[in-house]
């Protein structure tokens, strides 16, 4: 079933598309060390390196760093098809995304060419609820990358009912931060929404006080996060991370 063919790194640089340079880098950090023949200290690959720097190739896909890939890698009860599973998904729904909006961009210059016409929903097609907690995974890994497999794990373990349900709920939390601005971001009804929004998450995996800070900040710096929120209200970023840092100080955590 394996290949035990031995590579060379120039051949599997050439093989992967990556750079002799990254190879001998990843050497030097113990991302992917290649056997070595005592006598010439001759470098090669094996099949076992070639299926482990295609994770590594998958993970940098997903934006995460050097260290977090090790981190994974390196853990005793790795699962390299478990590993393979989750990539599929992820990319699936990338894939599913990206061809919903291709669709809203062709929609909308048909619309502007007068071709076609749309309701105002259909303009933000593609911009889901769904996409949002994608994104809040991947904000999520860059604390502690275990915490996007336990949720997948959980949302994996989920009827499409209790997925649509937990979706909806996550729309109410929302509104309801949206309609507590009024009243500012220390007002009761703000810190229930924060709360409530937190309680969601821990659904999925612990979410920590530093999180939920970290979390609040990306919905400023982030353009796709603000972008959802700013479909709603282009204020409710701002007001959300300032409900948040209320939230995260009465309980002494602060930037």
């Amino acid at each position: 079933m394996v290949n035990q063919e031995r590579l060379s790194i120039k051949q599997l640089s050439t093989l992967a598309g990556v750079s002799v340079r990254t190879l001998h880098f990843y050497d030097q950090i113990g991302l992917l060390i290649p056997n070595r023949v005592r006598e010439n200290n001759y470098r090669f690959y094996t099949q076992e390196s070639l299926l482990k720097l295609q994770q590594i190739l998958f993970y940098r896909e997903m934006e995460f760093s050097l260290d977090q890939i090790a981190g994974i890698l390196n853990q005793a009860d790795f699962d390299l098809i478990e590993a393979l599973e989750e990539h599929r998904e992820a990319l699936k729904g990338k894939a599913k995304r990206l061809n919903i909006l291709l669709e809203t961009i062709d929609n909308t210059i048909s619309n502007l060419k007068g071709q076609k016409d749309m309701t105002q929903p259909q303009y933000f097609k593609g911009f889901s609820d769904e996409q949002q907690a994608e994104y809040e995974k991947e904000a999520a890994q860059k604390w502690d990358p275990e915490l996007v497999h336990e949720s997948n794990r959980r949302w994996k373990n989920l009827s499409q009912d209790e997925k649509d349900a937990l979706m909806k709920k996550g729309e109410t939390i929302i509104l309801a931060l949206r309609d507590a601005m009024p009243k500012g971001a220390a007002s009761v009804e703000a810190q229930k929404a924060i709360t409530d929004w937190k309680n969601q998450i821990n659904f999925f995996y612990d979410c920590s006080d530093e999180i939920l800070l970290g979390l609040g900040r990306m919905y400023m710096e982030d353009p796709r996060f603000k972008a959802t929120y700013d479909r709603i209200d282009p204020r409710l970023a701002e007001f959300k991370y300032e409900a948040i840092k209320v939230y995260c100080a009465a309980r002494g955590v602060t930037e």
